[in-house]
């Protein structure tokens, strides 16, 4: 009897391991989430998850494996207040947007800033320094760096490579049953000869759903020709949530083949910019709408794609039929499909003039004349296109005319230079002097950075549009709002607002009794916050205090009183 039991416990036992997940989860409520990974964002893919915290923050935030803390980042931007964690399996798992590290490792941060003289810090960590156990607590939930509200952002990468992995393949209990949705399919001419319904523009078609699956509303046989490419917009949504999340998988077939395919469970972030490529970032642009495309464009090396060899390009000869079959999936499996009819329609359409130069994707381009200067590098297109380009008179607030540098729907993967001449520019402006990205229907502009040299203003970009040079004299803002007539109105901090016009906020420093103190900078409020110190500042006194605020034109504001404390 003996005998039989031992083998069985053991085999149950291991069974019961082989069941249990490696990482348990990093907040101890229901796992709702308002971002999923790979999800589409401006310039780059989402590279975790972003799991919901009640509406508020200060939830504790668990290490979800035993490990080491290997980084750690406070910034105002990005993922603000960050915790990194290396795992013994090879992974590293980061929560970001925090509000509070835990108290030791908190105090590590502050004797490491106030000895940088810095709130910005990313400190690499030792791995002897802080060694962590699982479901031990790290940290309070916050909303820190650019979030747009409270929540946890959450990551497992790859730690050899630093590739996000999704984390939604590792068993955490994330509810999800509903199907991604299917919102419009677009049809898009790929060549000088291509048409779609006998038109050279890219033509959308809502679509509706019944009998399991999306068609094209009313069921149109589209008529098409030449070179065609297919794109969807769809989101996904989790259970118990409405927001807006992202597919893991895509298909897509003619006449019952395969076409085009990808899947999406871990990326390089040097290749995360791609996006621009992975979706129609012209209807992105002027219509604040992804499509995804099912087609890939020659300088788009993202690596997720297979394909047939057609590179997902659909042709047909005339009269031929086709069937295209599109299927969709999530991270756990739920599945939606279309299907619509086209046909090879042979027919001369009327184009619109293609003017300007030819630049070529995989060659370096340059247009210049006496006034502009504009290089874009090999590798930063994603596909030819015919450049354009015109000057308007500018307002008297520039010193350039506008310079249209063709427009701003086409993206770049690397940073154009740009260089516009000005020749009414003050030689006491010249350290002034910035870039401006102009609005092209508003009218108003934005810093671009830039630097002068011998009557000329280049910066570097990765944004085509309408430049002109202008100039920042003006400095930034100091509002206090802890104190007024040398008394403080809080007891435990000191705040102010600060903002700036345009080059924008480069240092922060502030000076209590002669000593620089630490603030908090959080840049979506613009507010910057000092917690009274009694480790480091002598308490129960009449302070002086100085604060200055520099932009990136070295202009300066000045904000000195004195208080008791």
């Amino acid at each position: 009897m003996r005998t039989f039991f031992t083998p069985l416990f053991l085999l149950l036992a291991l069974f019961g391991m082989a069941q249990q997940r490696y990482y348990t989860d990093p907040l101890k409520i229901p796992l709702l989430l308002s971002g999923s990974f790979a999800e589409l964002r401006s310039n780059h893919f989402h590279s975790g998850i972003d799991i919901k915290t009640q509406g508020t923050t200060g939830l504790p935030v668990y290490a979800v494996a035993d490990g080491t803390i290997s980084r750690i980042v406070v910034s105002p931007t990005g993922y603000g207040n960050a915790l990194y964690i290396d795992h013994p399996n090879g992974t590293t798992s980061v929560y970001g947007h925090l509000k509070a590290f835990s108290p030791e490792i908190a105090r590590y941060v502050k004797d490491q800033q106030y000895r940088k003289q810095s709130f910005s810090v990313d400190l690499p960590i030792p791995s002897y320094l802080f060694s962590v156990k699982q479901n031990e607590e790290i940290a309070k939930s916050g909303n820190s760096g650019s979030s747009g509200g409270p929540h946890l952002h959450f990551e497992i990468r790859d730690t050899r490579t630093e590739e996000p992995l999704n984390p939604l393949n590792f068993g955490f209990p994330v509810k999800d049953n509903i199907a991604p949705k299917i919102f419009s399919v677009l049809l898009v001419p790929l060549s000088d000869s291509s048409h779609v319904a006998y038109s050279h523009t890219p033509k959308s078609y809502p679509v509706v759903f019944y009998e399991g699956k999306y068609h094209l509303k009313n069921n149109p046989i589209l008529p098409v020709w030449g070179e065609i490419g297919v794109a969807i917009q769809t989101n996904d949504y989790f259970n118990d949530t409405y927001n807006k999340c992202g597919i893991n998988l895509l298909r897509m077939s003619l006449n019952n083949e395969d076409q085009f395919s990808f899947s999406l469970n871990r990326f390089s972030f040097s290749d995360t910019r791609f996006i621009n490529s992975h979706i129609v970032y012209s209807q992105y642009i002027t219509a604040k709408r992804r499509y995804i495309k099912t087609w890939i464009d020659p300088g788009n090396k993202l690596p997720i794609y297979t394909h047939n060899g057609s590179e997902g390009h659909i042709i047909l000869q005339n009269g031929q039929n086709g069937k295209i079959d599109i299927e969709l999936q999530d991270s756990y499996g739920n599945t939606s499909l279309i299907d619509f009819a086209v046909v090879g329609k042979s027919a001369a359409v009327k184009t619109d003039s293609v003017g300007g130069e030819l630049f070529v994707y995989n060659h370096f381009n340059r247009f210049q004349n006496d006034s502009v200067r504009l290089e874009i590098p090999t590798g930063a297109l994603y596909a030819d296109f015919h450049f354009e380009y015109h000057t308007e008179k500018a307002s008297p607030d520039f010193y350039s005319d506008y310079h249209f540098l063709h427009n701003n729907t086409v993206p770049l993967q690397k940073n154009a230079t740009i260089a516009i001449r000005t020749d009414s520019l003050p030689k006491h402006l010249e350290s002034k002097v910035i870039m401006a990205y102009v609005h092209p229907v508003t009218g108003q502009f934005s810093a671009a950075g830039g630097r002068y040299e011998k009557g000329w203003v280049t910066t570097e970009t990765r944004n085509l549009g309408v430049y002109a040079v202008t100039v920042d004299t003006i400095p930034p803002e100091i509002t206090p709002l802890s104190i007024a007539d040398n008394t403080l109105t809080e007891s435990s901090r000191i705040r102010f607002k600060i903002k700036d016009d345009l080059a924008g906020i480069k240092t922060i420093e502030g000076l209590l009794d002669g000593k620089w103190a630490l603030f908090e900078y959080d840049a979506k409020t613009a507010t910057i916050t000092h917690y009274f110190d009694k480790e480091r500042f002598e308490l129960g006194k009449d302070h002086t205090f100085k604060l200055t605020i520099s932009d990136y034109r070295n202009n300066n504001a000045v904000y000195e009183t004195h208080f008791w404390k």
